[in-house]
């Protein structure tokens, strides 16, 4: 958000300075060609102190996609589904959270992932919505983290590999590093909803264990 720091409270202003931001972004699709929908959901929700705080989730083990990786809640679309309803479906699925259409707040870029999707971020107001309820066959554990973290001087992080010429990005949280395509989305999420700023992240590579 511009001129506003990422540790705003969860309050009406920067719900709607959040979702002016979003309104203002012109936000970037993919085409589907040979790639499966799927739309995942950035929610903030207060910490503690009441601060702006999203969550995120270690995926079960046993899943036969990226299990036990961290994740934000989300899957793939069903048929004839919007990235929305997608969106919020998972989280009642995944995190027993059920919340209403008029709580998304709008969409960021598309990211086309190695394993074969393209991902839409839909950001969604979750204030109020109670504790997370998480389905243990899909979900290992929730956190709640301050979106703060993401605004750290060494987020986010880069590095090369030989297996592309694209920059690995990460975020440094709960003592490990967050990978693409999670960390892409959440660098795009802080950049374009906090701080007003049209920054691309599709770009931004996998580490090579993300693209089975």
């Amino acid at each position: 958000m511009s001129g506003s720091p990422p540790s705003s409270l969860l309050d009406h202003a920067l719900r709607e300075q959040v979702r002016a931001n979003l309104a203002a972004f012109h936000r970037q699709a993919v085409p589907n060609e040979g790639l499966q929908a799927a739309a995942v959901a950035i929610v903030l929700v207060p910490d503690e102190a009441g601060r702006a705080a999203f969550l995120l989730t270690r995926r079960a083990p046993r899943l036969r996609s990226h299990g036990g990786q961290w994740a934000l809640p989300g899957g793939r679309l069903d048929q004839e589904e919007s990235h929305e309803a997608a969106a919020l479906r998972e989280l009642r699925e995944e995190l027993g959270l059920a919340l209403e259409p008029a709580r998304v707040l709008g969409l960021l870029d598309d990211y086309p992932t190695r394993s074969g999707f393209v991902i839409t971020p839909v950001v969604v107001w979750g204030e109020g919505v109670g504790e997370p309820r998480p389905n243990p066959r899909e979900v290992a554990a929730v956190h709640r983290i301050a979106v703060a973290e993401l605004a750290g001087a060494d987020v986010p992080r880069f590095r090369s590999i030989p297996e592309s010429d694209r920059p690995v990005i990460s975020i440094p949280l709960l003592g490990t590093q967050i990978h693409a395509p999670t960390a892409a989305l959440l660098y795009q999420f802080i950049e374009v909803a906090f701080r007003g700023r049209d920054t691309r992240v599709a770009h931004f590579e996998q580490p090579v264990f993300a693209w089975r």
